[in-house]
């Protein structure tokens, strides 16, 4: 079957598609599906895909297994024969992988109902990589009911680990995302004449500074906290005073308390010091993922269970990260493990990180994505 998984991995590679417009990729992924001989529901959240695999005893155990859909806005630089076919568009997060792995989960599932108890539903996820994230309109769809998962697992390629490596993380594992956009309204002017304007680039300079002080100050001790400023927009010139400046930003964190804290001070604070300089404060705080924390049973079984299929030196231990994950939402509602797939190779050169126009990944490891997914399934059904 690695053969035919490389061809549809490559399939997916070269025919990317961004967050809500994955319509050729749920066409393909339910063609495969149909001509497998397994039944499944489209359309579920955009361009979702969710079904259930019924083995022996179909409502002793349920279990879900999720994969993401999605590319990114990068224009792919890898010369090779399945490169991104659609321009600006690329599979730089391996989703491409994520999919393929649970596709041939499924066919060789499918193959073997008899040799298991209970069921497995399978989830195609769109737009995990734009807010309000594809899981949250599956959810709200009613992906996790009828029937209702006792758990849920999914994985994600990581260039930091070789191929045929995993990676697992009990509790904690993934940072909350917001996104962070501030406008501070003034009088504009000539520089010359401060009488008749207002300090719109000063304010906008002493908001940001006081909130990563704020945040330097008073976050967790325990987990850090990141707060980034990468776009500040001041459309005025050398002697020119805008009437308006823009900053963006990003604001994570692990502790949910501190994270609806410092929501409330970034407006409290902006509106403070846009005030001591006679300008008004506009703020929007586009909330984004939850923290992702991983069940402890459910992973630390996971963990256990992968060392029979990739051997206990391949099995590592992972630190948590301030990415984020919206996979995190079926974690706050079903215990979830997401783990990691090695998926890097040195001598092949392929070490280029995620969301870059260079990533690529070792193909050999879609045989290990396969068999953990297959083995922890079966496994889980039978505890």
């Amino acid at each position: 079957m690695t053969d035919e998984l490389i061809k549809i991995r490559r399939y997916l590679h070269a025919n990317p598609e961004l967050s809500f417009e994955e319509s050729n990729t749920s066409h393909y992924i339910s063609t495969l599906l149909y001509e497998w001989g397994i039944d499944h529901k489209s359309g579920i959240g955009g361009y979702g895909i969710v079904g259930v695999l019924e083995g022996k005893n179909p409502d002793k155990k349920i279990i879900a297994l999720r994969a993401d859909m999605d590319a990114l806005p990068i224009q792919e630089l890898n010369a090779v024969d399945y490169k991104s076919l659609n321009e600006g568009v690329m599979h730089a997060c391996g989703h491409d992988v994520h999919m393929t792995c649970l596709l041939g989960a499924l066919k060789y599932l499918n193959q073997n109902l008899g040799k298991f108890e209970g069921s497995i539903k399978f989830i195609f996820q769109p737009a995990e990589e734009m807010l309000p994230g594809g899981a949250i309109k599956m959810i709200e769809e009613g992906v996790l009911e009828n029937p209702k998962p006792e758990l849920i697992i999914a994985q994600h390629v990581f260039p930091e680990l070789e191929a045929g490596k995993l990676g697992f993380k009990s509790g904690i594992y993934m940072a909350s995302s917001d996104e962070i956009n501030l406008k501070v309204i003034g009088r504009g002017g000539h520089a010359a004449i401060p009488e008749r304007y207002d300090y719109t680039v000063m304010a906008a300079s002493k908001i940001m500074v006081k909130l990563y002080e704020v945040v330097q100050d008073e976050k967790p001790k325990d987990f850090p906290s990141v707060l980034a400023f990468g776009e500040f927009l001041a459309k005025g010139a050398y002697n020119v005073i805008p009437s308006e400046v823009n900053i963006s930003g990003t604001f994570r964190t692990f502790n949910e308390d501190w994270r609806r804290k410092f929501q409330s001070l970034i407006i409290e604070i902006s509106t403070q010091v846009a005030n001591e300089f006679n300008c008004l404060a506009e703020v929007n705080i586009k909330k984004g993922y939850p923290v992702l924390v991983n069940n402890k049973a459910v992973t630390e079984a996971s963990k256990e269970f992968s060392k029979e299929i990739a051997g206990d030196g391949n099995v590592e231990e992972l630190k948590i990260r301030t990415t984020v994950e919206d996979f995190a939402r079926f974690a706050e509602i079903v215990p979830a493990c997401f783990y990691r797939l090695g998926i890097a190779n040195k001598e092949k050169g392929i070490v280029s990180n995620l969301h870059t126009n260079t990533f690529n990944v070792d193909e050999s490891a879609i045989e290990t994505g396969v068999a953990t997914m297959i083995w922890l399934a079966v496994s889980h059904l039978s505890k």
